[in-house]
């Protein structure tokens, strides 16, 4: 029973990042009634693009239902960890529903994807960003970007790449076939540097398929290594000693599973982010 005697609620979902905006309105029983999409959201690289797109995506899938309000909005945003980014959003009075709770992206990701369950969520992909939900809390760590971490993602192992040639080329260890690769590609070291200097986390993370398909090379595997090491360290600090599943979520989500299968307990996910982001609506 809603907030209205027997009126149904209704539920204002919104799973918000870098790449795009995704809005569903569902109602008590979990229906969906309406669905909406929009551009880049990122709250702390762009807020006023984000909060267009927030808006254009909510508007969109309020019009498919016929409603003008809704009871609660769950909103989970990437750039929502930073001080003052959702402050600056000023979002309030911009969303037709009575409550509204805004929270990380990596939340409301996990949320979605344990559904009820305690369990630990491992996104991996361009970023990473690992949660923990455990009855009814939850914990984030990582997700803070390249230049401050993203350890263990296909950004972080392009860079990583580079930054070994570039060593290798200097003398600080052997020079492998796929260093090399990687080097002569740029049109040598100076050309790395430039590629670097105006490099964007996706275009460091571009590099991860060469990676990949250099995986038998000491220096590919190693680097691989290394991730593999920071995404299971970074398992293990929320898992905590305790029996919990894992989910591997995000674009290199499936690789890093295969390649930790054995090491760690992994589970597939049962709902998304935007399922998760409804969970938080409900929750007000």
């Amino acid at each position: 029973m809603g907030a209205g005697g027997n009126r149904m609620a209704h539920y204002l979902g919104i799973d918000g990042g870098g790449s795009g905006c995704r809005a569903v309105v569902a109602d008590a029983s979990g229906a969906l009634l309406g669905t909406g999409s929009g551009g880049p959201a990122n709250i702390l690289t762009d807020p006023e693009g984000a909060r267009a797109s927030i808006i254009a995506a909510a508007t969109e899938a309020m019009r498919a239902t016929g409603l003008s309000r809704v009871d609660a909005a769950g909103l989970g945003l990437a750039g929502a960890n930073a001080a003052g980014a959702v402050a600056a959003l000023d979002l309030d009075l911009a969303l037709p529903a009575g409550a509204m709770r805004i929270e990380t992206d990596a939340m409301t990701a996990t949320l979605g994807a344990l559904g009820p369950a305690d369990g630990v969520v491992a996104a991996i992909g361009t970023g990473s960003v690992f949660g923990l939900r455990e009855g009814a809390g939850f914990r984030q760590i990582g997700g803070r970007g390249l230049v401050l971490g993203d350890e263990g993602s296909g950004a972080w192992m392009g860079r990583l790449a580079l930054a070994r040639a570039l060593r290798a080329e200097d003398g600080h260890g052997a020079m492998t076939p796929y260093l090399a690769g990687l080097i002569e590609a740029h049109g040598g070291g100076v050309g790395v540097i430039a590629f670097a200097r105006r490099a964007t986390p996706a275009d460091f993370a571009a590099l991860m398929p060469g990676l990949l398909a250099a995986a038998d090379d000491p220096a590919a595997a190693s680097i691989l290594a290394d991730a593999e090491a920071e995404i299971l360290a970074a398992i293990e600090i929320l898992r905590g000693g305790r029996d919990l599943p894992v989910v591997f979520l995000g674009g290199l989500g499936g690789v890093m599973a295969a390649r930790l299968a054995g090491r760690v307990p992994i589970r597939a996910p049962v709902g998304t982010a935007l399922d998760g982001a409804l969970m938080l609506a409900r929750g007000l």
